[in-house]
């Protein structure tokens, strides 16, 4: 049955990718050819070439019975698409194949994913495999599913039990899963196989506080810089200072696993991105041994103006990014290839900027990208208008005595609402200078921007403005020293 649901689909898509309106269509981050897009899964490099797999519903552009697409690279900024990967099909996942991981197995790759069952009341989520002798075309495994009610009976609740990533430690085979407890707080569960068919439940890796969320998503755990890391994706976690403003946040705990006992120490944790579209981030590791982290560029609760409008799809990937730990902090740098395709390069440099503003001219290109260097010992406020469009603009606004970097799209092109309490349309991170320097990198695809204050914040947001974008634009209040502004195109 799954073999003629995903025929149905891939022939959906050949025949509706064309009807698709391309005007917000990004250029260098990865899409669907056409429908609906969420969380990144069974990101993993096999074979040569990085396979990334998503949350995918073709047939309309919003949230529908999930599906898993699939695309693969060589560079992680060109992405072949590849036909749909799972469809639901058995009466364990018949509404939908939740997120999920991917492992190379003898040189098979394994998929662990979510079965999803919703229906008449009843709501239940169980882990399930499929196999790939070619990573291309797979089969779901008789014995499925693989972990269900019984592996947590007294632990968890089976109607919120998901999103598995699977890891090798020390020959043995375990995954993280999703869950949430009796008193709606977030906790991650750990399971052990010596085959990846037969699995037993460890331990409760980490549970969370009243605080951090009712719900946690999406986990992710990995060594890393002689640190181990857990991201997860809580749901509903409260607000504090600048951090967790959105309805969803993405958080990287930093510490040890025990695998005696199966638990996570916690030494630190903190929100890894600052912007208003970022969630279910997943990595792989490559050849090179480099951890690279792709996430959902978006957010839950908001309205999408490419269904809006009609243009049958929405969604989109991240920039890649590699990560590294310092400090017992999370740090991520946009992936390498990505500046080979840096053209028409041109460069500003000032030794002095008093209470004046510079153009940097871009040509009103939709794919460009910005470094910005500069001492602030003496400015009041920077600001830069990276995207203008007759009286708005997406801003930057740096205030060295706060130290805060603050990005907005407020009265910004299409208006984008969302499921929190209070209109968010503007965040800001917690950025110190270093050797009272501000660096930033700014990315702009055509409907996105993705700001990395080096080594210390990032923030990834998206926009749909109406009409022709003007060249940006920084202006300072005070004096701003050694200024050097290197920008340019991207061509892919």
């Amino acid at each position: 049955m799954m073999r003629e649901k995903i025929e149905r689909a891939n022939q959906f898509i050949k025949e509706n990718k064309g009807m698709i309106n391309n005007v917000y269509r990004q250029s260098y981050h990865l899409m669907a050819p056409v429908g609906w897009i969420n969380d990144p899964n069974g990101f993993v490099y096999y074979k040569g070439e990085y396979h990334l797999f998503y949350q995918y519903y073709p047939y309309d552009s919003v949230w529908g019975p999930m599906h898993w697409g699939h695309a693969k690279s060589k560079d992680l900024i060109h992405w072949e698409d590849l036909p749909v990967a799972l469809a639901p099909s058995e009466e364990y996942d018949l509404d939908g194949c939740f997120s999920g991981s991917a492992i190379e197995k003898d040189g098979k790759l394994y998929l662990m994913y979510t079965g999803h069952y919703e229906r008449e009341g009843i709501k239940r989520e169980v882990q399930c495999i499929a196999v790939s002798e070619d990573g291309v075309h797979f089969e779901k495994i008789p014995g499925n599913p693989v972990i269900s009610d019984q592996h947590i009976k007294g632990i968890a609740q089976i109607e919120d039990f998901r999103d598995p990533k699977i890891i090798e430690h020390r020959g043995m085979y375990y995954s993280v899963v999703a869950s949430k407890t009796a008193e709606q707080r977030g906790q991650i569960l750990l399971f052990q196989s010596d085959d990846l068919f037969n699995w037993r439940f460890t331990s409760i890796l980490l549970k969370g506080k009243k605080e951090q969320g009712v719900m946690w998503e999406c986990p992710d755990l990995f060594h890393l810089d002689g640190k181990d890391v857990l991201l997860i994706s809580p749901i509903e976690m409260e607000k504090k200072d600048n951090s967790y403003e959105n309805i969803n946040s993405t958080v990287a705990f930093i510490g040890e696993v025990d695998w005696l006992t199966g638990r996570f120490n916690v030494e630190n944790f903190h929100e890894i991105d600052f912007g208003l579209d970022f969630y279910a981030p997943q990595t792989c590791i490559d050849k090179q041994g480099r951890r690279i982290m792709v996430a959902w560029m978006q957010m839950w609760g908001r309205n999408m103006p490419t269904n809006d409008l009609g243009h049958f799809w929405a969604g989109a990937m991240t920039l890649p990014r590699e990560l590294h730990v310092e400090k017992q902090q999370l740090i991520q740098q946009p992936i390498n290839t990505i500046y080979t395709f840096i053209t028409d390069k041109k460069s500003i440099i000032e030794e002095k900027l008093d209470n004046s503003s510079i153009v940097i001219e871009n040509n009103g290109t939709k794919q460009f990208y910005i470094e910005f260097s500069g001492n602030l010992t003496l400015t009041k406020k920077l600001r830069m208008k990276i995207i203008r469009s007759n009286d708005s603009a997406i801003e930057l606004i740096y205030e060295p005595v706060t130290e805060h970097l603050s990005i907005s799209r407020d009265s910004f092109g299409f208006s984008i609402t969302g499921a929190e309490t209070d209109k968010l349309t503007k965040r800001t991170a917690s950025v110190p200078l270093i050797d009272n320097r501000l660096v930033l990198e700014i990315f702009r695809d055509t409907s996105s921007i993705e700001i990395f204050a080096k080594g210390v914040a990032v923030m990834s947001m998206n926009f749909y403005e109406k009409g022709q974008s003007e060249p940006a634009t920084l202006s300072v209040v005070g004096m701003l020293e050694q200024v050097e502004i290197n920008y340019g195109l991207i061509k892919v």
